[in-house]
């Protein structure tokens, strides 16, 4: 009698380069600290992230997934065309309002690497605001003309949108506000997009709760004070790296998420 063969089937963490687990790690950590602070949307919105060495790959969320069971193994992999290139045993597919705001970014900005979509709070309420961000906080004149806009068109599930996300984002800018909707951020990491998202929704409850003793209450600070604080934040004091690119907190951030619950990198 013949003895059954013992299959093993390979991890993903097996099946993918290193520097695409780093990545996977990265990105689920990210999902765990959106979650850990209060942007979450139950399980909508996304966060996605490039797969190193494959740049026209990306990972993105399972549609169905709460971001605290997010872990390096749950993703996705994506083209920009939105074909499946490999899946998590999951019978969750992908949101495809999720791939035409990411995929959109993606292909316009070869130096984005992270784009993290948002329904925060705060920030959702600035986008229904005619104002948008006003320079009323230090941590908002961080992102002085830094901002853009896009109007409301619906949920984004219509591909033809993405020429117009594109078109407001622009070549330089980091965030957008989503008019009525909520907001994306993208950076040439993960760490800094948590870093833009975390100050971001910040500066925006600020404003809400300065507003909310009324607009006659509230100090909008001079363009060119507005300007210089910006410019601190984007070059640091004498010119030296401010670290806004979250590559300092972000390393506090992974041991506190490590002493708490590792389960992120499974």
């Amino acid at each position: 009698m013949r003895s059954a063969a013992i299959i093993k089937l390979k991890s993903v963490r097996d099946q993918v380069s290193e520097e695409e687990w780093n990545e996977r790690v990265a990105l689920a950590a990210c999902y765990r600290l959106i979650a850990k602070y209060g942007m979450t949307d139950l399980v909508y919105n996304h966060i996605t992230a490039r797969v190193p060495g494959a740049e026209e790959h990306i990972l993105i969320n399972p549609y169905g997934f709460l971001y605290t069971e997010i872990t390096a193994s749950s993703f996705y992999k994506i083209d920009l065309k939105g074909n499946v290139v490999s899946k998590p045993d999951t019978p969750y597919e992908i949101n495809m309002g999720g791939y035409v705001l990411h995929s959109a970014v993606h292909e316009a900005r070869p130096d984005i690497n992270c784009v993290l979509h948002t329904h925060g709070r705060a920030s959702t309420a600035i986008s229904a605001m005619k104002c948008g961000l006003l320079p009323i906080s230090q941590t908002s004149m961080r992102f002085y003309n830094r901002v853009s806009y896009h109007d409301f068109e619906g949920p984004a599930i219509d591909t033809d949108e993405k020429q117009r996300v594109v078109a407001d984002l622009g070549p330089e800018n980091k965030v957008m506000v989503l008019r009525n909707h909520g907001t994306i951020v993208c950076g040439a990491s993960v760490p800094e997009a948590f870093n833009l998202i975390y100050f971001f929704e910040n500066a925006c409850r600020i404003q809400v709760d300065a507003m909310a003793g009324g607009m006659a209450n509230v100090n909008i600070a001079p363009e060119q004070v507005a300007l210089r604080t910006r410019h601190v934040f984007e070059t640091g004091p004498n010119g030296k790296p401010p670290g806004m690119d979250g590559r300092f907190e972000w390393i506090a951030l992974i041991r506190q998420l490590d002493r708490e619950d590792p389960s992120y990198r499974d």
